[in-house]
């Protein structure tokens, strides 16, 4: 329907509509449009400034994913009530719409870019960055920017055997399967998800169902595009001098390929550092001005050396060949503080991960778009400080690509872990890349493993990760196992795929050309599996099980059950008896009355053993026959009152309390003293009778 300059499309798609408009909203960007599904809308927009980045390399694309919380009902928690810095979930939307859109980008283009994506109404049937990869490239294609070739995005998930397209989040709750997938007419450019340990024929026919539905939705895409028919604007793209860049080739040629040699990546760098300083002093006079373009052909021309070493003569830049490895090592248990600890070196890249298990209380709360408050008790982080690739910088925060690399790891090994019911503790994985040469997420998956193994939490089977590359040249295609950086940089797909010896756990794939068949991920995924084998043997051949015990620093946690009519007395009235407990044995107690648990922990293994005694005490209540450990209350002439259990005091007659004659009840105990009893009755008025006799002290 069309009314003015409103543009709008609705269409019946599987049980909701979507509608897609422009013209209404956002008029002074260069592509607004408003795509909603069922209740989730987003806002995209898209701006192209005529501002061009001066300097080459990436396509100058800024995108930005943010989650308003009027968008579920809410008002943002917080001192401010405001939305803040985005949260690792919009992080992580950000770069699924940043990986999808960039591609489709010519070679040349220095033009600014930013899509901003608002969530403007968010339900728990529709997944907003689904939404938000089909608007941004509408935003893209109904500007002024050329026409570029459709992509769109779905999410699907897979219950008893059914593959279920953008499944709702009650859905996935169920789903042994979440991966946000997107395409184009040809193939797959992007996906990224989670999997609980699913076959790799699995996967491949969720590759074919997502590819089906995403032509449904470009034909879509097509006949809105049609329908605003806005003209369109010729960006010039940068192109380098011919005559200069013929000039660089042939006196950096022979330079360039004197790499070929078995170097490390130190040497090669410290190689190609003399070749740059030559060239710009060989060229500089010549070309005062053009600096970054001269470095710009030298990179240009290693990558073309290092593709024609691949498809011409099947030799990769440290001589691998295209199945292999690079050489592992592993090593757990260096951190004597940290509850587990693993060091996983591949070739030139080596992270070390470390676990450290809590608390309930040191569960993350996450605040976003959700009905109820979400609590996280697994978290990977993921660090990439700049000694480990030799450069200078400032640390500052995690960048996205350090929050997204940590989310990719954490994906992969949650499926591995014990569920809260028999562990019930808050896991931290913390990955420290202390060398990178490609790869480094996949490094942290197995250390993040080792680390598991080490701290003796009872994982199901390990994990390992391994990236997969891809050069392709007209109608020759080289698929490579276990990429480096440079293979990453100058190829044309990354495909980190991680898993178990039988299963997948998790995917992430990114690419550089417009797409690529099923046929050659199917390929890819058969060649990460047998990587995947061979990076397991060398790590269970240093640890092949987890450790029988937590470390001696690991809290201790017990789970006890309790009644609902017991809830109120083991709390006591203002918290009096929890709070005792607490204070005597140093331990913590949380108390889920929904759930009808207690939970129990702490550091010192004796002060959570005598809380639990404690708890037990007031749970079961008085027992009969049962032998307690008691504290003296009171001392009196006739006998002394002890303490079983928090408020639960009996009389120890001074006829019981020996084996032998007491003349003088002072003589035998004092207030204060931890003694034994046994609880011989309980008369019609509720007073417990106590005895000392015949208990082995």
């Amino acid at each position: 329907m069309e009314k003015g300059n409103l543009i709008r499309i609705e269409k019946k798609l599987g049980d909701e509509d979507l509608i897609l408009e422009t013209g209404k909203v956002a008029r002074k960007s260069d592509g607004a449009v408003w795509v909603q599904y069922g209740e989730t809308i987003v806002l995209v927009t898209a701006v192209i400034s005529s501002a061009v980045e001066e300097e080459g390399g990436f396509i100058p694309l800024i995108v930005d994913y943010r989650e308003r919380a009027y968008a579920a009902g809410k008002i943002p928690g917080g001192f401010f009530k405001r939305e803040g810095a985005p949260s690792s979930e919009e992080i992580l939307s950000c770069r699924l719409i940043d990986r999808s859109v960039r591609p489709l980008f010519p070679k040349g283009f220095r033009n600014k870019v930013q899509i901003i994506v608002t969530v403007l109404s968010a339900s728990e049937s529709n997944w907003p960055p689904i939404l938000s990869i089909m608007g941004a490239y509408l935003a893209l294609s109904i500007s002024n920017f050329s026409s570029i070739e459709p992509i769109a995005g779905v999410r699907i998930g897979r219950i008893d055997g059914r593959f279920i397209i953008n499944p709702s989040d009650k859905e996935l709750s169920e789903s042994e399967l979440n991966l946000a997938i997107v395409g184009n007419k040809e193939g797959l450019v992007m996906m990224e998800g989670e999997a609980c340990k699913v076959e790799d024929n699995v996967i491949a026919g969720a590759f074919q169902q997502a590819h089906s539905s995403i032509q449904e939705l470009i034909e879509i895409e097509e006949e809105f595009i049609s329908a605003v028919g806005k003209e369109k604007k010729e960006f010039p793209l940068y192109e380098i001098d011919v005559e200069m860049k013929k000039k660089v080739v042939a006196f950096a040629c022979d330079r360039v390929k004197a790499i070929e040699k078995n170097w490390s990546k130190e040497e090669k760098n410290a190689h190609m550092e003399k070749i740059k300083e030559e060239t710009l002093e060989e060229f500089l006079t010549e070309y005062p001005d053009e600096e970054n373009d001269i470095l710009d052909i030298l990179n240009e021309f290693k990558k073309e050396r290092m593709r024609e070493l691949i498809i011409k003569e099947g030799k990769r830049w440290d001589l691998r060949g295209s199945d292999e490895i690079r050489s592992v090592s592993c090593e757990v248990g260096m951190l004597p503080r940290a509850h587990g600890s693993g060091l996983f070196t591949r070739g030139e890249t080596q992270a070390l991960v470390a676990v450290a298990l809590g608390t309930r209380s040191d569960e993350q709360r996450i605040d976003g778009l959700h009905k109820e408050e979400i609590f996280k008790s697994f978290m990977f982080h993921y660090n990439f400080p700049p000694y480990s690739t030799g450069e200078v910088r400032f640390l500052r925060g995690p960048a996205r690509r350090e929050v997204g690399h940590g989310l990719l790891a954490e994906k992969a090994i949650v499926s591995i872990l014990p569920d809260s019911s028999s562990f019930p503790y808050t896991v931290r994985l913390v990955s420290d890349i202390l060398a990178s040469n490609g790869s480094s997420s996949m490094a942290s998956v197995c250390g993040g493993t080792l680390a598991l193994m080490d701290a003796g939490v009872p994982i199901s089977e390990p994990v390992a990760g391994v990236g997969i590359g891809l050069i392709k040249e007209e109608d020759k295609t080289v698929i490579l196992t276990d990429i480096q950086g440079m293979e990453d940089y100058l190829g044309d797909m990354d495909f980190k795929i991680c898993g178990t010896r039988e299963a997948v756990t998790a995917l992430q794939l990114d690419m550089k050309v417009s797409g690529v068949s099923i046929e050659v991920l199917e390929e890819a995924l058969s060649r990460a599996k047998k990587a995947r084998v061979f990076i397991l043997d060398q790590m269970e051949a240093v640890i092949k099980e987890p450790r029988p015990r937590l470390s001696s620093h690991a809290p201790r946690i017990t789970i006890l059950s309790i009644p609902a009519d017991k809830i109120g007395e083991l709390i006591g009235p203002g918290g009096k008896v929890i709070k005792g407990i607490t204070k005597e044995t140093g331990a913590g107690i949380d108390i889920d009355d929904a759930e009808g648990k207690v939970t129990i922990s702490g550091s010192d293994e004796e002060g959570v053993r005598r809380a639990v005694d404690i708890a037990k005490s007031i749970i079961r209540g008085p027992e009969v026959g049962r032998i307690y450990s008691g504290r003296v209350k009171r001392v009196t002439d006739f006998g002394a009152f002890v303490e079983i259990a928090p408020g639960k005091e009996g009389l120890v007659h001074v006829s019981q309390l020996s084996d032998k004659f007491v003349k003088k009840v002072s003589d035998v105990v004092k207030v204060g003293d931890e003694i034994k009893v046994k609880l011989t009755g309980i008369d019609e008025l509720g007073r417990l009778n106590l005895s000392g006799k015949g208990i082995s002290k």
